[in-house]
């Protein structure tokens, strides 16, 4: 279950990550969006977790929860929509 995070720490890493998510199961991978020009986090980042029960777990408990400061942002991911190529 791939999960959308928001509200992070902009000096949060992605081991950081990984450890918050891991006490509710495995985690398969953390991902922290990086603004391209700057090189810093942008505040969100993504979640996936092995299992849809371990995925509940997390976003129930830490879902509206304060983290260093910030409150989180935790819910499933949507599914991104392909981009379609733009005539000019």
């Amino acid at each position: 279950m791939k999960l959308f995070i928001g509200g992070l720490p902009y000096g949060i890493t992605e081991t950081q990550l990984m450890d918050l998510f891991s006490g509710y199961g495995s985690v398969v991978s953390a991902k922290l969006i990086m603004d391209h020009f700057t090189g810093q986090s942008k505040g969100f980042g993504f979640v996936e977790m092995e299992t849809r029960g371990e995925g509940h777990k997390a976003m129930e408990d830490l879902n509206d929860k304060e983290y260093q400061h910030r409150r989180l942002v935790c819910n499933e991911a949507q599914v991104q929509k392909k981009k379609g190529s733009r005539r000019r």
